[in-house]
Formats: structure tokens, C-alpha cells, sequence
């Protein structure tokens, strides 16, 4: 009987122990059972498409873009100063990424080469409407490099524009402020195909009426030696 309480007495010690153990067994194995939490998404920053109500930042003060063409690369300084609704507009406009696929469709050889005019008959339409104030004279000249925004009259300013090739400050009085020069690889600039010289009606090169109702098809079809920028981006 004395040996017979031991045992009671110790299974009834021993029995906590056991439970307690097996408590822990059983949470291991439906743990294990359990599936691993996924790790939490990151989160997409969401692109902006290049439309006018989305072109709304103001620039810094001074900023670069850097453009890769069918010719190579060449980057654009901005200093907001000069031309402050204009630098405002073209650091939207790169920063949208508005001026992929874009050609250069008007060069004239010792003046300028223009560009500006989206590919997309659509995006053109929507920006035609979309015009910016002037701004004024800040007495920086059209000098080579310089680039400017090309417009048809007061406070018509969109989304062409122009680099010019040679010194033209006959300009400056005209409305014709510019916004930032090419820094670096003016060479490209240079580059850039001229041989269809004027567009329609003066000369043989392309109408732009065309381009904006039927963007690139119309331009490489017809120019098929054009240049174009290929992207565009702000550089940090």
C-alpha cells in the first residue's frame, strides 16, 4: 500500500508535466500545419499618363533633362528664371513622360530644329487646347543651345519647342524667351537630320497640320529620315 501511494503520488505529479508537454506538442504541430503569412505587397507607384490636368508641379529652380535620340544623348539645363512658365511646363512634360517617340520634324540649317508634337494623334488633341501664359523677357538670348518654346501668337505656348543652332537673338523681342540651353551633346543636336529643310506650305518638309491628326504614321511614311527622341527623363 506505501509503495502504491508513491506511484499515485508521483503519477499525479508527474501529470501537469505531461499535459503541459503535450499541450506544447499539439501547438507545435498546428503551427506547423498553419501556413506562412504572406509577406505584405509592395506598393505600385502609379504612373501618371502625359495629359495636360496631370502637368501641374512647379519646377525647381534649376533642374536637367537628359534626351536619348535616334543620334545619341544630349541634356537640356533649365533655370526656371529665365522663362518660369515655361521651365514649369517642359519639366512636366518630362517628368510625364510626354516625349517618348517624338520627332524632331523641322530643322533648318544654321536656325533651329523643332520638336514637340506627339506621335499620337489622340495625346495631340488633348494638348492642342492646353496653351500657357507668356512670360516675359528676362534677357536671356536665343544663343546657341538655347532652348525656347515655338508659339503662333501671344499666350500660345503648348508642347513645341525648339534648340537653336546658331545665335538667334532677333528673337528675344519677339516673344521668344528661353527657358534652359544644352549643356552637353550639342554635337547630337547638331546631327539631327536637316535634308527636308522648311515644312509644307513653304517648303517640302513635313505639314504639321498632319502630324497632329496623324502623327508618326504620317511622318514615317513620308520622312522616313527623321530623327526622334526615344525617352526623356529629369536627372537627379
Amino acid at each position: 500500500m506505501k509503495k502504491l501511494s508513491i506511484l499515485a503520488v508521483a503519477v499525479a505529479l508527474s501529470a501537469p508535466f505531461a499535459a503541459a508537454a503535450e499541450s506544447k506538442n499539439k501547438k507545435k504541430s498546428e503551427a506547423a500545419k498553419t501556413p506562412a503569412a504572406a509577406p505584405a505587397p509592395k506598393k505600385e507607384t502609379k504612373t501618371m499618363p502625359p495629359f495636360p490636368e496631370n502637368a501641374t508641379e512647379k519646377a525647381p529652380d534649376a533642374f536637367k533633362a537628359k534626351f536619348t535620340t535616334t543620334k545619341g544623348d544630349f541634356t537640356i539645363e533649365v533655370t526656371r528664371a529665365w522663362a518660369p512658365l515655361g521651365a514649369d511646363r517642359f519639366y512636366n512634360l518630362v517628368k510625364l513622360g510626354y516625349f517618348n517617340d517624338i520627332a524632331f520634324f523641322r530643322a533648318i540649317d544654321g536656325f533651329m530644329v523643332q520638336f514637340g508634337i506627339s506621335g499620337d494623334p489622340a495625346l495631340s488633341a488633348k494638348w492642342r487646347s492646353a496653351a500657357i501664359k507668356d512670360d516675359p523677357a528676362a534677357g536671356h538670348t536665343n544663343a546657341r543651345g538655347a532652348v525656347t518654346f515655338a508659339m503662333a501668337g501671344p499666350d500660345t505656348r503648348t508642347v513645341q519647342m525648339f534648340i537653336n543652332f546658331g545665335n538667334n537673338g532677333q528673337l528675344d523681342s519677339m516673344g521668344f524667351p528661353p527657358f534652359g540651353k544644352v549643356v552637353s551633346g550639342m554635337e547630337v543636336v547638331d546631327s539631327l537630320y536637316k535634308g527636308y529643310g522648311e515644312g509644307a506650305p513653304r517648303g517640302m518638309g513635313p505639314d504639321q497640320g498632319r502630324i497632329q491628326m496623324e502623327g508618326n504614321a504620317y511622318l514615317k511614311k513620308d520622312f522616313p529620315k527623321l530623327d526622334y527622341i526615344k525617352s526623356a527623363v529629369l536627372v537627379k
